[in-house]
């Protein structure tokens, strides 16, 4: 037990490592304007994407639960931190934390009557709770209706996206490799077997449908005071169904999977923009292929690990013995 714990530290202090070294280098790149403003804008969007396709991740991919209502509480997360700013003169980091803790509660008493469902009914659910957060929102004049809210001071730079990205990513990987987390992991792979061994199913599937809720409100949070302006179409289900996408492309159950799909994804239609029209048959069209040749997604229940490439040079180096013997 103590030799775990020491293993998953010394992984996090790992992550954390990296994560200084990627943002060293795209801070200066874009300190020094070889990434312009433009592109500089779309990694903030990707490591906001990562927070919110990591989070689901933990539901859908790690507990089993298809949850299509990630959207609604990035809604709450959204407008709730940008009322607070607007309204109370709170500091903007404290505005985004409350706005993930009422996305958080709003997501137990969503997930109590809704998380003994399974399977298509609990999608459905949480489809319909979507659609109804956005309605509300639009019929409600002090979150500017149909109009959306404007006046958001924009707070959110690459700095503050990167770290609560990275925070993300090193909380949900410890859940993910706490006991808390194989409970999780056997709930997925099944229900009824787990319960049978005293596993509370319902209490793990709660813990993860919140913990993922609280992770989108606080990515709807930095989303708004980056835009400067949201509105409730921007929440619909559509945006639901991206950030599955983002999920199932990487690999549900890998969590560097999630990371590297959400990448990809969100800079692919901005990559294939001087194609006009053909890029949202080119966009489509790749996850057709991914589905139809890897089915389990890029890295499927795997993660991106150095073992790869000590494999890999294992590998090229026995041909390369093999080969020198030949000759």
């Amino acid at each position: 037990m103590i030799y775990m714990k020491e293993f998953f530290k010394k992984k996090s202090i790992l992550i954390l490592v990296l994560s200084l070294i990627i943002y060293a280098i795209l801070f200066g790149l874009i300190s020094t304007k070889v990434i312009n403003s433009y592109y500089s804008g779309i990694i903030n969007l990707a490591l906001i994407n990562i927070i919110l396709a990591v989070s689901l991740n933990l539901i859908v991919g790690f507990t089993g639960q298809l949850c299509l209502g990630h959207a609604g509480f990035m809604s709450i997360g959204a407008y709730m931190s940008a009322l607070i700013t607007q309204k109370t003169g709170m500091p903007f980091i404290v505005s985004i934390i409350i706005g993930a803790i009422v996305a958080c509660i709003f997501a137990a008493l969503i997930g109590y009557p809704t998380l003994k469902l399974t399977g298509d009914y609990f999608a459905i659910t949480t489809l319909a709770f979507c659609e109804i957060i956005r309605i509300v929102i639009m019929n409600i004049d002090a979150l500017g209706g149909a109009r959306g809210l404007t006046g958001i001071p924009k707070k959110t730079n690459f700095t503050l996206a990167f770290l609560f990205a990275v925070v993300t990513i090193v909380i949900i990987y410890n859940i993910i490799h706490s006991s808390q987390g194989r409970a999780m992991l056997s709930v997925r792979e099944n229900e009824i077997a787990a319960q049978s061994m005293g596993i509370n199913a319902f209490k793990y599937k709660m813990m993860a449908f919140t913990i993922g809720a609280f992770f989108a409100g606080l990515a709807g949070g930095l989303y708004s005071h980056y835009m400067g302006y949201i509105q409730p179409v921007s929440f619909d289900f559509n945006k639901s169904i991206d950030f599955l996408t983002f999920v199932v492309f990487g690999g549900m159950g890998s969590l560097s999977g999630s990371i590297i799909a959400t990448i990809i994804l969100t800079f692919l239609p901005e990559l294939l923009r001087s194609m006009q029209d053909f890029r949202m048959i080119i966009y489509p069209l790749a996850l057709i292929l991914l589905m139809i040749f890897r089915p389990q997604g890029l890295f499927g229940d795997k993660e991106l690990s150095l073992k790869i490439f000590k494999r890999n040079t294992k590998t090229i180096t026995k041909s390369q013995t093999h080969n020198r013997k030949e000759a």
